[in-house]
């Protein structure tokens, strides 16, 4: 696997024994990079990416010009749903590689001036993991089953579920054990896959060892934590059964609804967070607490970064929202009210590895409204690649120009398209089998990544082998292809990415300007003005020195479905 050339790379390390002033910390205007361990580098060949695999390409995200990475779970696990099944949260996976590659990573990333962020998963663990064996075997009413959410079964014999709680993958939230004496006896609790069960946040006990988890990464440098269902770990004191799904909706799309749903967004859980925040207090160098929380409205997911709980919540509001510009600006307005309101900033997300890929949702029908069923080969409204390309770059554009924090998932600085054409027998993703196929979930924004247009496996892994099969069409998005072509998606993002830092739009505000249409976007942030044009018809460019275009300009006018950025005077 050749590396990527360092020459042009400025190195400034990143020091931990120094915490900013308060305000001034580095995660409030930080543009942080997902990575799917799985997809992103395969240094070993046996095509699944790795630790060292990663290691070796972080080069070309500090060329990218991003100031952190969030991994994705690569703890112990046995990978029945992606790493998010966990094992053992104090070491690394064999297939990823060992605790000493981490090692190597966290120190070549701070040597390149990229924080690192690990993704942390409170709500459930693995049922391979020893606390749940402990549990199954310790029986009935013993500590160990307190641990987890075990409950006596309905009907006369106990046959029936605790209550009507449908998984989120679909089927029966619940699993009903055979005790030890061979007869059939509790059931216990998995909001997701039933090898997934959930943890019990009313034991002390599974606090103190997400405490003792915590400082064992802190210890080891990590610069903060994504939390995982940051808002599904308390689940509401008897749990009710919920009510019936409204006409046309199933009950699995009405759990959804936090406010109707006993096991989303309890009162109880901020206590969790605020415990959490005094852990990371102990530490130098602003680490930082980011909730994956699918909490709406804006308001409500703001109570997670109050002052003394988390620093950061994905803005799943942001990435719903259509390619429609009175929502957008609606949607923006909304998000930096409601985070500032609690002195926090607000974050921007169009991508990660739970959702269809921008550059595709932009290309449907729905114009973005992202399908919670995936896209796959018997979907009726297949994405215009074109189409969504262009608005892909024009939405990327627009979000990168906005104050906060913004998040990128990997791929889409190359503008990488889901990927539909996944026959069945090649699927991983348990919500795939949980619902006989029904929904296609996740896998097709997860096919590994291409790096190099004529290399096995385009770069992935120097074998040619991927644990997804990646589409001939990657040729030509791949990295090398891209480098160096100012019409490129990756140099697009280049360019956004050292002008914003330049400009420090990440640290600015917004400033609506009046005269536009209802169609355009259309602001300052700093020395930025900032038009995108959603409209059928072109726009005038405003006065000033083209900084930016996501799309070629035609006479001097903003076309349809563009962002430019234009320098203030």
């Amino acid at each position: 696997m050749s590396n990527e050339s360092t020459t042009s790379i400025l190195h400034t390390a990143v020091d931990h024994r120094r915490s900013s002033a308060p305000g001034q910390e580095w995660w409030r205007s930080a543009v942080i990079y997902q990575i799917y361990p799985r997809s992103f580098a395969d240094a070993s060949g046996d095509g699944i990416g790795d630790l060292a695999g990663i290691t070796e390409r972080l080069p070309a995200l500090r060329e990218l010009g991003v100031d952190a990475v969030w991994l994705s779970p690569f703890f112990r696990s046995p990978q029945r749903d992606a790493g998010y099944d966990v094992s053992d949260y104090c070491d690394v996976d064999p297939i990823f590689g060992t605790l000493g590659d981490f090692d190597a990573l966290r120190d070549r990333a701070h040597e390149l001036g990229l924080r690192v962020i690990v993704d942390l998963v409170p709500n459930h663990c693995s049922s391979d993991h020893p606390w749940f064996q402990e549990a199954l075997a310790a029986g009935p009413g013993s500590p160990e089953r307190d641990r987890f959410m075990f409950r006596e079964g309905r009907g006369e014999h106990g046959e029936l579920p605790p209550n009507n709680w449908q998984s989120i993958f679909g089927g029966n939230a619940w699993t009903r054990v055979v005790e030890a004496d061979g007869t059939p006896g509790q059931w216990y609790l998995h909001i997701f896959d039933s090898s997934q069960p959930d943890f019990n946040w009313k034991n002390p006990w599974v606090w103190e060892q997400f405490r003792q988890i915590l400082r064992f990464w802190l210890d080891r440098g990590v610069d903060g934590f994504r939390v995982d269902v940051a808002h599904g770990l308390m689940k509401k004191e008897g749990l009710p059964d919920i009510a019936e799904a409204g006409a046309g909706e199933s009950l699995a799309e009405g759990m959804m609804k936090p406010d109707e749903v006993p096991y989303w967004a309890q009162p109880e859980v901020h206590d969790v967070y605020r415990d959490w925040h005094r852990v990371l207090a102990e530490y130098e160098g602003d680490r930082v607490l980011c909730a994956e929380a699918w909490v709406e409205p804006l308001a409500k997911a703001a109570l997670w970064v109050r002052p003394d709980e988390m620093h950061q919540a994905f803005n799943f509001s942001y990435l719903g929202t259509p390619w429609e510009a009175p929502r957008l600006r609606s949607v923006i307005d909304e998000s930096i009210a409601a985070f500032q309101s609690v002195g926090a900033p607000s974050t921007w997300v169009l991508s990660n590895h739970d959702v269809v890929r921008h550059t595709s949702r932009y290309g449907l029908s729905t114009y973005g409204a992202a399908p919670a069923s995936g896209i796959g080969p018997r979907t009726e409204d297949k994405p215009d690649e074109v189409l969504g390309l262009r608005r892909g770059r024009a939405a990327s554009s627009l979000m990168l120009a906005l104050p906060g924090s913004a998040y990128l998932y990997q791929g889409e600085e190359l503008g990488l398209p889901e990927v539909i054409e996944l026959d069945d027998h090649v699927r991983e993703d348990p919500t795939f089998h949980r619902t006989n196929g029904e929904v296609y979930g996740r896998d097709g924004c997860r096919v590994p990544i291409p790096w190099e247009t004529a290399a096995p496996a385009f770069g992935f892994s120097g074998s040619g082998e991927s644990w997804l099969p990646q589409p001939a069409t990657f040729a030509r998005f791949a990295r090398d292809v891209q480098r160096g072509n100012p019409a490129s998606t990756l140099e697009l993002y280049r360019a956004a990415l050292s002008l914003r830092a330049q400009h420090e739009l990440g640290s600015g505000a917004v400033e609506w300007l009046p005269g536009y249409g209802d169609d355009v976007v259309a602001l300052r942030n700093r020395s930025v003005i900032v038009i995108a044009n959603l409209g059928a018809e072109p726009v005038a460019l405003p006065e000033g020195a083209l900084l930016l275009a996501s799309n070629p300009l035609e006479g001097g006018m903003v076309p349809t479905d563009t962002t430019v950025w234009i320098a203030a005077d």
